[in-house]
């Protein structure tokens, strides 16, 4: 964004641009948390859901090139290191120690839901002010309120299954 642009948005730049490494941070971990996920995975719905979990992790990473643009453009610097994810993030990164699907899901869940508050944050920071990042905000949080809606049907058919296969027990 060019000098006379920061000028007229108003926006706290320094702020913005902070906003968006700690975004740049947790999709890199998104990405590498659906990745792996989907690859240990194990349980029912298994082949069904992990092409989308690869798909999801794809954009992610999709998410992130846009995030580093931005920064960029903006003036700033990306992120350099991995090592400094975990410094800027405020999403958890949960581990696969346990490859049952549902653990899978909620743990993708729970990313999802942090990446929506973050995005939602930063369009509200640029609404009105910096529209390009504005809009590329909103086409991400777009993107994991989706990915927020299809870990949560997921969720809802496999327990949905579970209630079926005990009644046929019964």
């Amino acid at each position: 964004m060019g000098e006379k642009a920061i000028q007229i948005s108003g926006i706290n730049t320094g702020e913005l641009i902070q906003s968006l490494n700690e975004a740049l941070a947790e999709e890199w971990l998104a990405f590498y948390q659906y990745w792996i996920g989907a690859r240990l995975m194990e349980g029912p719905m298994r082949s069904e859901v992990e092409p989308e979990l690869l798909l999801h992790a794809t954009q992610e990473l999709n998410h992130a090139v846009l995030v580093v643009n931005r920064i960029i453009q903006l003036g700033g610097t990306p992120i350099l290191t991995p090592e400094d994810w975990f410094k800027y993030t405020k999403c958890p990164y949960e581990k696969p120690i346990d490859p049952y699907i549902e653990v899978i899901l909620e743990q993708n869940l729970n990313g999802e839901r942090c990446a929506i508050s973050r995005y939602s944050s930063i369009a509200n920071m640029t609404s009105g002010k910096d529209h390009s990042t504005h809009q590329m905000a909103t086409q991400i949080l777009n993107e994991e309120i989706e990915h927020e809606q299809d870990i949560e049907d997921w969720i809802k058919d496999i327990h949905i299954m579970k209630e079926n296969f005990k009644k046929l027990r019964l």
